[in-house]
């Protein structure tokens, strides 16, 4: 249900915003945090990074003519407020849910999405493409990209900036500082600064400044410019990206109008020539005081009760795959002082919090660097430490070249825990980890585990930590485990030996992963049918235990391959080793089970499995109507 929003009910797209007066500014935003703060309380999602720019979008549809002009949000998921604003307001109750709203931008979801944005770092590449698809054209657009919540840490970010600093073409990075981690506080001067330099009487000074100075001796001409430059660094902060070639505007406060429309509209209409960065400083969870009391500033919630901001989560029946990574990662840590951590940004989401209460000594967060995540693991590595890159499997996708050409051509023992692999429900494709099993089963001398329940992972965990021999990965899923009893300690696990839990004479079911669950089920189900099953869980994408799948091969009418990842993966492996080697006999039906070749959208799990057939009634249907015709 919609909150009292007398200005917001006149606004559905940004055009009906600017027939606003500028004092309804404020009570707009004050109802779109409202909105936002009740949507997300309905479908959960990430909240506080969104609240900490409600002005900051307000203000930017406002002072720039969007669509026309293009705004990218990086991260996407800042962009709740923004997708309100824009003509969603009606299902912004959508969000994350099946066939609704996307929690990041989506080209497909609106025009005024011009770009998605659910890894960050991504906007000032993109919109700098965009600025020189409009020169191209003679175009007179403009482009604005909002970085923040963390994304300037990446250096992506900072490859883009140097290559937009050489171009004089109009391109306006807004940097959503919300944590203050770059400058000190805002003040007065600082404002003062930002609205004289962004002003057409400083820029025409400016203008007529160098214009003089190109009259004078090369050298002088040089102490000129730094001068000039350098001044202005050293009252207002900035000269990194001074000396990246933008010119530096701020700190301002992210949430008074009185700053932000007067620099904006600077911007906007004294024909600043070449790249802007706009420093905006927010502060996340602005507005709502459940996040200010919160350390995260509420940055991801469940459904939640917005007196208190309690948030409902379902009494969880096992812990989850995440925890069990991280207390089995201690374990091993505290019995060998050579095993490190190592995450990019993503402590508390992949357990490492845990980690570095234990051992913060050991534990490193590098920020969204991913590619430097991963070289430095390396570097660790060649000094016979035992990092653990524990980074999300549609993250790690980010460093492949490190992982290629650091880690395996040098064979060098960094180990790998790939969370969230497989499907991730309501982050959608964009986080579902479908591809690490085809990205790194193709990759020499690399080891990667699956586990199938939490035990497993912690004897992955243990596997990891002991071997030396080379670069080694062990993926599992988001979300609680099945709820297996644990050991103290996870054990060492042969490389490359899979296990069999029920043996059968019809059909073998080889799953790798956590679809070993859905394979027992559906084995029970054809049992009652007449139907004998052996499953087994092959625990190894690579090296696979190819004494188990000639066995299975070799005394079975059919051998199914289940798993939680794209076509490439280990169902490929396992093909590829029947075909040559004489395997694929006459009466052998094979059947390999993985993640359709599309990007499933964000639903509920069980739907996106069910939508996959990877779930027992699926693999029964198969196994019925394969035997059905070989019959």
């Amino acid at each position: 249900m919609s909150v009292y929003s007398p200005v917001l009910d006149q606004v559905t797209v940004p055009s009906d915003l600017r027939g606003l007066s500028k004092d309804q500014l404020r009570q707009l935003a004050d109802e779109l945090r409202q909105e936002t703060i009740n949507a997300v309380s309905v479908t959960g999602g990430h909240l506080g990074a969104g609240l900490g720019v409600v002005e900051l979008t307000v203000a930017l549809h406002y002072v720039f003519d969007t669509p026309r002009d293009r705004l990218i949000w990086d991260v996407g998921h800042q962009a709740y407020p923004h997708k309100v604003l824009t003509g969603r307001r009606d299902r912004i109750r959508t969000l994350r849910q099946g066939g609704g709203l996307s929690g990041f931008t989506k080209r497909s979801e609106s025009e005024y999405d011009p770009f998605g944005a659910a890894h960050s770092s991504t906007s000032i590449s993109a919109g700098l493409g965009m600025a020189v698809a409009r020169d191209l054209s003679g175009g007179d657009n403009r482009v604005i990209c909002v970085i923040g919540d963390g994304a300037m840490s990446a250096g992506m970010a900072y490859e883009a900036m140097n290559n937009a600093g050489a171009r004089k073409g109009q391109l306006l990075v807004i940097l959503n500082d919300n944590d203050m981690s770059i400058a000190p506080p805002v003040g007065a001067l600082s404002r003062r600064l930002a609205k004289l330099v962004s002003s057409k009487s400083y820029q025409f000074l400016r203008g007529f400044g160098r214009g003089l100075a190109e009259r004078l001796p090369r050298p002088l001409r040089r102490a000129a410019a730094r001068a000039e430059e350098y001044t202005r660094g050293m009252l207002m902060g900035g000269t990194l990206f001074e000396e990246l070639g933008f010119l530096y505007l701020g700190p301002i406060d992210g949430h008074d109008f009185d700053h932000l429309l007067p620099v904006l509209e600077n911007i906007r209409d004294n024909g600043i020539g070449g790249p802007v960065l706009l420093h905006v400083v927010t502060e996340k969870g602005h507005g709502y005081a459940p996040a200010a009391r919160s350390a995260d500033k509420l940055h991801a919630v469940s459904r939640f009760d917005v007196v208190t901001g309690a948030q409902s989560k379902a009494q969880a029946a096992a812990p989850s795959y995440t925890k069990v990574f991280a207390e089995a990662l201690v374990r091993e840590a505290e019995a060998d002082d050579r095993v490190v951590a190592i995450t990019g940004a993503m402590p508390a989401g992949t357990g490492l919090d845990l980690f570095e209460k234990r051992f913060p000594d050991r534990m490193f967060d590098v920020g969204i660097a991913e590619q430097h995540a991963v070289t430095f693991a390396a570097g660790l590595a060649t000094e016979g430490y035992k990092p653990f890159c524990a980074i999300y499997s549609t993250f790690l996708q980010r460093a492949y070249d490190q992982v290629i050409h650091d880690v395996a051509l040098q064979k060098l023992p960094v180990r790998f825990a790939i969370d969230r692999a497989g499907l991730v429900g309501a982050d959608g494709a964009t986080h579902a980890g479908a591809f690490d099993m085809a990205y790194l089963g193709c990759l020499p001398g690399f080891v990667i585990m699956a586990a199938a329940d939490e035990a497993e992972l912690m004897h992955m965990v243990a596997t990891a930590a002991a071997y030396d021999k080379g670069p080694i990965a062990f993926r599992y899923p988001r979300g609680e485990g099945v709820g297996v009893a644990l050991p103290e300690r996870g054990q060492v696990l042969p490389i490359g030996k899979g296990r069999v839990l029920r043996e059968g004479k019809d059909v073998a079911l080889l799953s790798v992963g956590t679809r070993l669950q859905p394979a027992l089920a559906a084995a029970e189900r054809l049992q009652m049918r007449g139907i004998s099953c052996t499953v087994a869980d092959a625990r190894f994408v690579k090296p696979f235990d190819r004494d188990l799948v000639r066995r299975l091969a070799q005394s079975h009418h059919m051998l199914i391959t289940l798993e939680e990842g794209s076509i490439g993966g280990f169902g490929s492996q396992v093909l590829d080793y029947l075909a040559n080697n004489d395997l694929m006999r006459a009466g052998l039906s094979v059947r390999t089970l993985m993640l359709p070749d599309a990007f499933q959208d964000h639903d509920d799990p069980q739907k996106q499995y069910s939508d996959a057939g990877l779930n027992a009634a699926d693999i029964v249907r198969i196994v019925e109507t394969s035997l059905a015709k070989t019959a």
